[in-house]
């Protein structure tokens, strides 16, 4: 299946691809890349002649009924390995376990140090527990990959793609043997990762920002909640201001009214007076 989505891909969206030279012929390698769209788990494998098995959810996998099964072929097809985020620790210690495994068969394990997709294409600051521990677990060397436009291909919320052609930078590999057995070290981990991040930087020309991705969606969200919340408040005072003068205006036709009917009670006495005045004159 690989081939035929690898193909397909290469066939449609034509990605241009540079430094695969870096990516050993054999042996383990961790690739470390920057995460921009849901695709960009299967336009890297598509570029390369070896198998790289990135981290899913579980859920992908074990989704009942027939769009569940055609779901779990495709991701078992182009790779990808279902991780059981259920445990005490959730899918952060599931897939490091995952990962060790891959690259102690001598595999290629991709992984993204974001942890989750850019909100605005820019470069957040990496994880430090998966990719660090993962490689100075093993000693597999580490591969930065930038990828290029893929958001342009798949933009969030989108189903349908666009077909744009993207990019796939990959740098020399990093080599942190000196580190090794450190891995329960919190300095050298964040050492690790921010070595990594600074090389897809150069790779990607993104923007560093020194926040996690997570936090900023976050960010996001209250940003927009509160906006929401802004405008919910606007339309309620622009509907009492409204109903406040509605009032208004009611009140002074109730006045304008009464004014009215005074008036005329006033002219029909009148009136009436200068009728008997006329009637007594003899």
């Amino acid at each position: 299946m690989k081939v035929t989505i690898g193909g397909s891909l290469k066939l449609a969206f034509r990605p241009w691809v540079e430094g695969l030279e870096n990516v050993p012929a054999e042996g383990p390698a961790i690739l470390a890349s920057n995460h921009l769209s849901f695709s960009d788990s299967f336009f890297l494998p598509a570029v390369l002649d070896r198998k790289v098995t990135f981290i899913a959810k579980a859920e992908y996998f074990t989704t009942p009924g027939v769009k569940g099964r055609m779901t779990a072929a495709f991701f078992k097809g182009v790779g990808q390995l279902p991780v059981d985020r259920s445990g005490a620790r959730g899918a952060g210690e599931a897939a490091i376990r995952s990962g060790i495994e891959v690259l102690e068969r001598g595999e290629l394990f991709g992984l993204y140090p974001e942890g989750t997709r850019s909100p605005d294409g820019r470069l957040y600051r990496g994880k430090p527990g998966g990719l660090a521990r993962v490689a100075l677990a093993t000693g597999a060397p580490v591969l930065p990959v930038a990828m290029i436009d893929t958001e342009k291909v798949q933009p969030p919320g989108k189903v349908v793609p666009k077909l744009v052609r993207p990019g796939i930078r990959i740098g020399e590999p990093l080599d942190f043997s000196r580190y090794q057995g450190m891995e329960h070290d919190r300095f050298i981990l964040r050492a690790v990762t921010d070595e990594v991040m600074y090389e897809i930087m150069k790779l990607s020309g993104q923007e560093y920002v020194d926040m996690y991705a997570t936090a900023m969606k976050r960010q996001l969200v209250e940003a927009a909640k509160a906006e929401k919340d802004a405008e919910k408040a606007e339309k309620a005072e622009l509907a009492r201001a409204e109903k406040a003068e509605r009032e208004a205006a009611r009140e002074a036709a109730r006045e304008l009214q009464q004014e009215l009917r005074r008036e005329a009670e006033e002219e029909a006495l009148r009136q009436r007076a200068a009728e008997q005045r006329r009637s007594d004159t003899p």
